[in-house]
């Protein structure tokens, strides 16, 4: 399934994109007073992302006798670009000191999710009040603002001397692991550098950071660096460890940034070295500094694939990847909307062209890898999750699926959408659900190392019980990924195997906000990449309502 659209930090410790600010106002609210106007109060609920439970996050003051309160309190949240954060606002008439809000009057309530007032124009979102029956609630208008609490980005540069030969027919591939440390005394991965082939005396190319995931804005933070020599099968080699700080590494190449990696044992042999060549820290545009800018003077319509792909197995069989259960969905269709849901925000229109491949279609039989989904050659967008997942079911019943499985030509369909928009008004997310064969591997590969200049990303989720040997090659988080000599500019694929995410008979899903967590989390940092390697700043806020433009396809 072809299908919509840094560095994950390992365990809880999470390091949210930024933090946003909610500002409250609301217009025409109900009179429930009958000398006066309401005394208007807003709370705030949150819903974890593994559980349907609402909890109380905060409240506003109250605003006495008005009917069209600006509250002045304000929530600051935690934003996460991979997480669909749900939110419930509900307004009350406060008639007494007493925080039992069953002794108030309700007024309405509204719900919504983060991402969707960040994606909406000027960040600012208008929705209608709801809850009492035959009656209009009024508005609530959510503001959305970025704190600007550590903008910092960091640039580093390291190299080695004399590491330790872990491979027997070769020297080493090393790699550096950045850990930061938490208040309990663990730590959280923070960065992993690139693997440096068959080198003892390895330069990593420089690579960026933001301060606050490297010491979380305390400078003085113990920062762990472990060296490892990488091996293809996961078994990476330790080599040896050193701690530092961001304060000490903040003093630039000097004595002080000079580390001797301990093995942790005594064994009389001189330590390897690692040596800090440069630092650099700067003030850097965020993920939502782009998606406030709205990143397009005009929508782009050009056609983008958006959605399922068509894989073996006759969809009438229980056996089949695709069938149509009654009972419950299948593997194609929960990724498709877990991810989609999350998505989605960002796009105004919620139009999603959708294309199938790799299936014989009506009426001629010809085998096609890149077919529209609703039949519509000439306009392939379905409307939001819904319709590309009734494009889906319907193209079940009307194509034959068929081999071979050809990437490439779904990824350079996407490439063509992006490379009509270089400067980054656009920016394109191809989805691919697929059972794990693959047939274009070599075609595929150079498909992805020209992509990687575009304006685009790829997710891909590994359905089934196959090996995926051949979609963790294309991720390139360890070793980016090259076709005939050449590598890519940018690391734009991520995978992950949809059974990590089902019970052990893999018939439940056992966390779809996880699985969207997981395969959306490089996402803002591909895209940040993408525009500083082209110089491409974001633009002014939005204009007032009606100024559509949709940052991400």
């Amino acid at each position: 399934m072809a299908g919509l659209g840094g560095l994950r930090a390992g365990g809880t410790g999470c390091v949210p994109a930024t933090k946003v600010e909610l500002t409250v106002s609301c217009r025409q609210l109900l009179d429930k007073d009958t000398f006066s106007k309401s005394d208007p109060l807003c709370v705030l609920y949150t819903q974890g992302p593994d559980t349907k439970q609402w909890r109380e996050f905060g409240r506003t003051e109250v605003i006495d006798n008005s009917l069209n309160p600006d509250f002045v309190r304000k929530f600051v949240l935690d934003y996460f670009f991979e997480e669909k954060q749900n939110l419930r606002f509900d307004l009350y008439d406060v008639d007494s000191k007493s925080p039992d809000l069953s002794k108030h009057d309700f007024l309405g309530q509204a719900f919504c999710t983060l991402g969707e007032i960040v994606g909406s124009s000027g960040s600012r979102l208008e929705k209608p009040l709801t809850g009492i029956p035959g009656k209009k609630c009024g508005t609530i208008i959510l503001l959305a603002e970025e704190l600007g609490n550590c903008r910092d980005v960091a640039t580093l540069q390291f190299c080695a001397n004399k590491l330790d030969k872990k491979d027997f027919f070769g020297k080493s591939d090393p790699f550096m692991v950045f850990y930061r440390s938490n208040e309990d005394g663990t730590f959280t991965i923070c960065h992993k550098t690139e693997v440096m082939r068959n080198t003892l005396n390895p330069v990593w190319p420089a690579f960026a950071i933001p301060v606050r995931a490297l010491c979380n804005g305390d400078y003085d933070r113990a920062i762990k660096v472990e060296v490892y020599d990488w091996d293809r099968d996961g078994s990476h080699d330790f080599i040896g460890e050193f701690t530092t700080s961001y304060r000490e590494l903040a003093r630039g190449q000097s004595q002080f940034n000079v580390y001797e990696v301990r093995r942790g044992r005594g064994d009389g042999l001189l330590s390897p070295q690692v040596t800090l060549l440069s630092f650099a820290v700067e003030s850097d545009h965020t993920f939502l500094d782009y998606i406030r800018g709205g990143l397009a003077t005009t929508p782009h319509t050009d056609p983008t694939p958006s959605s399922p792909t068509l894989g073996a197995g006759n969809p009438s069989q229980s056996t089949s990847l695709h069938y149509l259960s009654p009972y419950q969905l299948n593997a194609y269709t929960m990724a498709l909307r877990a991810v989609g849901e999350i998505i989605q925000d960002y796009d105004s229109d919620k139009m999603f062209p959708a294309l199938g491949f790799g299936a014989k279609i009506p009426p001629d039989g010809r085998v096609s890898h890149e077919f529209p989904l609703n039949g519509d050659a000439a306009n392939p967008s379905c409307s939001g999750i819904e319709g590309i997942l009734e494009a889906y079911h319907r193209s079940l019943r009307s194509v034959q699926l068929y081999g071979p499985t050809n990437f490439a030509p779904v990824v350079n369909h996407v490439a063509r959408s992006a490379a009509a928009v270089p400067d980054g008004s656009q920016y394109f997310v191809l989805l691919i659900i697929t059972d794990g064969v693959i047939s274009d591997m070599a075609q595929t590969k150079e498909a992805i190392v020209n992509a990687a200049k575009l304006p685009m990303s790829i997710i891909i989720v590994g359905v089934g019980q196959a090996e995926f040997d051949a979609m963790v090659e294309l991720d390139g988080d360890d070793i980016r990924i090259s076709s005939r000599g050449k590598v890519a500019e940018r690391d734009i694929v991520q995978f992950v195997p949809f059974r990590d995410y089902t019970d052990r008979g893999g018939s439940q899903v056992l966390s779809m906000a996880r699985l969207a967590k997981d395969v959306l989390a490089e996402i803002p940092e591909q895209f940040i990449s993408y525009m500083k390697a082209h110089g491409i700043k974001p633009q002014p806020p939005w204009g007032p309502p009606g100024d559509h433009r949709d940052p991400i396809k």
